[in-house]
């Protein structure tokens, strides 16, 4: 199985941004499509959003502000399950993610298993909504 994280040039912007002394919180939207039969009740679908609610909030004091099921694509061709919004108090907290010892190796773990594709659009700062 091989691990999804596959990052773009939009990284080296988030690194660029969590080293200054401008860093700052970010909404990270997640459009995510699972393997069939884990959304949204599968085993491994929910051990990995446990999973990833305990790194977030506990590790990160991140927080996911919503997470919605998709319904269909009136328009386009994206096949998706879930779009969630989370939110970081910072890049650095974002950068963290996979930084978190035994809670990031099972969330990624967790997440090879039940994401079948991702894709993750980083906002703009002054439109998050206060967690």
């Amino acid at each position: 199985m091989n691990d999804q994280f596959v990052p773009t040039d939009d990284f080296a912007k988030i690194e660029e941004i969590a080293n200054s002394d401008n860093d700052r919180p970010v909404l990270m939207v997640n459009l995510n499509k699972y393997f069939e039969g884990e959304y949204p009740n599968g085993t491994i679908y929910k051990d990995y959003i446990m999973a990833l609610d305990v790194l977030l909030e506990q590790h990160l004091e991140s927080k996911v502000l919503w997470r919605m099921p998709v319904y269909g694509t009136p328009l386009g061709a994206q096949s998706l399950d879930e779009i969630s919004g989370i939110w970081y108090p910072s890049h650095k907290a974002f950068l963290a993610l996979r930084d978190q010892g035994k809670a990031s190796e099972e969330n990624f773990r967790l997440r090879n298993l039940a994401v079948d594709n991702a894709v993750v659009h980083r906002c703009p700062e002054d439109v998050i909504p206060k967690p």
